[in-house]
């Protein structure tokens, strides 16, 4: 097995009402809880905080504030485990960010 790193990116849940976040959220749950009954789950990662961020870049470490824009946004990750790259697309299809027009990149880690 290989590890590929899922990074959620845009979807918003801001629009949604109290209750439609509350089933959002059961909906993620419930996607982790499969991956990890699975197998594929290694580690769930965590929601990351849009509203602070920081970038440093280049030689001079320019340091500049952050988050950027929503489709860039990086909302969140989780570490997989799958055979190959294929699976661990398709692992992606019961992602509930599909729902509020995310996306998710997947990523494979190399082994050092």
């Amino acid at each position: 097995m290989s590890e590929f790193l899922f990074l959620y990116r845009g979807g918003s849940l801001m629009t949604r009402s109290p209750a439609e976040m509350q089933a959002t959220m059961q909906k993620w749950m419930t996607w982790m809880k499969e991956l990890g009954e699975k197998g594929h789950l290694k580690d769930a990662g965590h929601p990351l905080d849009s509203t602070v961020g920081k970038t440093v870049k280049g030689a001079k470490k320019t340091v500049t504030d952050g988050p950027y824009a929503e489709k860039d946004l990086v909302g969140g990750y989780s570490l997989i485990t799958a055979k190959d790259l294929a699976q661990a697309t398709e692992l992606t299809a019961g992602c509930p960010i599909f729902e509020v027009d995310g996306a998710v990149e997947v990523r494979a880690i190399m082994a050092m």
